[in-house]
């Protein structure tokens, strides 16, 4: 008697439409109804930007809730995910764009401070090993929040401390790392992040993402300024490491003050997840996000998850809402198939609102087709 298939159902979210729990488990119900006998394990996955923490969560690690301000200083809330001594925190669930008050961008005066607090917190809980995901930032202050919140203190030429914001760091003169959180000195930081922009220039933070943050074309230089000085002031060595410029130059802080590395996010997330020991006897993968196109080619969660099977021998196919990749380029990235939601529904509005069911019936043909 031969045992039942093991498929490993490993997507990420499909942005603005369901959580990779969501997809998972959509995925799930279509296989099993497509087969009759498998065994699936569901491992929802990110990149380092919004939903980490909720894949973590997903695998059984400790939600953790803080209360920390969001990206303008506002009171809110944000969750980070404890296992052991280590602890995953999501830039986007404190100061991400989806925490801004009524959605309203504030390119200069935005903040990662409540990041700082959360990373403040799990300190003090006593974790070793911190993995910061960097994405879908709503500041552009070069982690100075983050570090303020931390008990750095960034003075100007009068010796005042300065607010927090991107703005005013173009009048930072000092950075007085006396009262950093004592526990920064004997904790690894790694940085989750798929950029590799630096701190300055053409290919910056500001030039490239602060008009994502609704920085308006005059914004820019005095961003760009504010950024200059501020890596004069801190450690200008570190303003062209790849990743500086993520999540508004927050790796910038995070690399020069925290001591911390960058690394590829979908890479860290499945090391930490122990990703590998779940593809041991596997017949297929499935993953997926919610657009396939070139821009997934560079990092993101499913070409990870594709280059982690692929090394196992393991198939991997992709369901996602849709793809711009011909089938010769689904192939050459590793796929031996790509389903899209805009096959079933190419209304996308329709294909957003109905998600779930079309994934479902995208599981079970992926059943039918591939066990």
């Amino acid at each position: 008697m031969t045992s039942a298939p093991r498929v490993v159902i490993a997507p990420d979210k499909f942005k603005g439409s369901l959580t990779a729990p969501e997809v998972a488990a959509a995925l799930a119900a279509g296989i099993a109804r497509g087969v009759a006998d498998v065994e699936i394990r569901r491992v929802p996955v990110a990149d380092g930007g919004d939903g980490t923490v909720d894949a973590f969560v997903a695998a059984g690690w400790e939600r953790i809730e803080v209360d920390a301000p969001g990206p303008t200083g506002a009171p809110d809330t944000a969750a980070y995910a404890v296992h052991a001594t280590t602890a995953v925190i999501e830039l986007a669930a404190a100061v991400g764009l989806t925490r801004l008050p009524g959605g309203r961008p504030d390119p200069l005066g935005a903040h990662t401070y409540g990041l700082g607090v959360v990373i403040a917190h799990a300190l003090d809980r006593g974790v070793t090993d911190i993995v910061l995901g960097l994405g879908g930032s709503a500041s552009t202050d070069g982690g100075a929040g983050m570090l303020q919140a931390l008990g750095a203190r960034i003075l100007d030429g009068s010796g005042a401390e300065l607010s927090a914001g991107g703005a005013t760091l173009a009048r930072a003169a000092r950075l007085d790392r006396t009262g950093l959180h004592p526990r920064i000195a004997t904790t690894t930081f790694i940085l989750a992040c798929d950029v590799d922009n630096p701190l300055l220039g053409p290919t910056g933070a500001v030039a490239v993402y602060a008009p994502q943050k609704g920085a308006m074309p005059s914004d820019l230089p005095v961003l760009e300024a504010a950024l200059t000085n501020w890596a004069a002031v801190v450690a200008p060595e570190f303003a062209d490491v790849p990743g500086a410029g993520a999540a508004g130059g927050t790796g910038f802080g995070a690399l020069a003050v925290l001591g911390a590395r960058v690394r590829s996010g979908i890479e860290v997330v499945l090391e930490l997840l122990d990703f590998p020991s779940l593809l041991d006897g596997a017949a297929l993968v499935v993953t997926g996000e919610g657009a396939l196109d070139t821009q997934s080619l560079h990092g993101k969660a499913p070409i990870g998850v594709c280059e982690a099977a692929r090394k196992v021998g393991v198939p991997v196919v992709a369901a996602v809402g849709r793809t711009q990749l011909t089938r010769d380029e689904v192939r050459a990235a590793g796929f031996t198939a790509c389903y899209a939601l805009a096959d079933l529904e190419p209304d996308p509005a329709r294909s957003i609102a109905d998600a779930a069911r079309l994934l479902t019936r995208v599981g079970e043909q992926i059943g039918v087709d591939n066990l």
